[in-house]
């Protein structure tokens, strides 16, 4: 019988491990499952043989993480127009007690890169992850995965340069962010092209995701022209039952747009010199559903 204590432990630890499968995963309800499951695992587990229950909990999330992900890898199921990580509600609260280590985090769990780590091997993504995102020594990696020092040193370096070649460079000050996501928001609600083309940057893109059972393109829009005129006319057609919320998703301010009180779609920007370089938008309303609440 699991005691009070115990629960108490994995409750503990319960941000890490959700931290931990998210960032592997890209899916909120899959990373639940995960936890979930680790949970199952350690009600059961032999306490004589666990040591330390952090190091214990973490191997098991990342296990079971890489399992699900060789999963959905092997089904190769087809997804209609382009991917984007389900929204992640980050209230970091005391797991990042400084700016600079709230950076690291917020960045770990951007959706530029988890855009990116969704091409990298299951192995490759974990090693990735307890390295990049909290912070694992090389070897505590091996120990988690059960493989040699060496060769985590090799997987690391591979997933490194994957992401290096391949992740969009933005900036991260949280106060410029907010403060132009506030402007672009309120000029695409409006329907202000000529508000949106001044903060819009040339190459700008917008990606928006619906897996086919909403409305958004089908293919990733480039330039400051397409975006703007396809927002203005966003903007044009949208129902009078349209209310906002700003939260914080995926390490920075988004918009969280609901209709009849229901969440209908997540818009979120990234920065750079002091443009808008990437819009997403988060249609699929599979994706929405546990920001029904927030």
């Amino acid at each position: 019988m699991t005691t009070e204590t115990e629960i108490d432990v994995f409750e503990e630890h319960r941000p890490l491990l959700m931290g931990v499968a998210y960032r592997m995963l890209g899916r909120v309800a899959d990373a639940e499952d995960v936890v979930q499951d680790a949970w199952l695992r350690w009600s059961h587990a032999d306490r004589a043989e666990v040591r330390a229950p952090r190091a214990y909990l973490v191997r098991i999330t990342t296990r079971l993480a890489i399992d699900r992900l060789r999963q959905v890898q092997t089904r190769g199921e087809a997804y209609v127009g382009p991917w984007l990580p389900e929204p992640y509600l980050t209230e970091f609260g005391d797991a990042a007690p400084d700016a600079a280590e709230r950076a690291v985090l917020a960045d770990s769990v951007s959706l530029a890169l988890l855009v990116v780590l969704e091409s990298l091997s299951p192995l490759e993504r974990a090693v990735f992850v307890l390295r990049e995102a909290f912070g694992y020594p090389y070897a505590e990696i091996a120990g988690l995965l059960d493989r040699g020092e060496a060769a985590v040193r090799q997987l690391a370096g591979r997933a490194r340069r994957h992401v290096d070649e391949r992740r969009p460079r933005y900036e991260v000050d949280p106060a410029q962010r907010r403060e132009l996501t506030e402007r672009f928001l309120a000029a695409a609600a409006g329907g202000d092209l000529d508000g949106l083309m001044s903060l819009l940057a040339p190459d700008v893109r917008l990606v928006g995701d619906s897996g086919g059972k909403a409305k958004a393109p089908l293919r990733i829009l480039h330039s400051a022209d397409k975006v703007g005129r396809f927002l203005v006319a966003v903007a044009q057609q949208s129902a009078p039952a349209l209310s906002y919320r700003f939260l914080e998703a995926n390490g920075g301010p988004a918009l969280l747009v609901l209709l009849d009180g229901k969440p209908e779609s997540l818009v979120q920007v990234d920065v750079a010199d002091g443009r808008v370089a990437t819009v997403y938008i988060v249609r699929n309303p599979d994706k929405l559903g546990h920001l029904a609440d927030r």
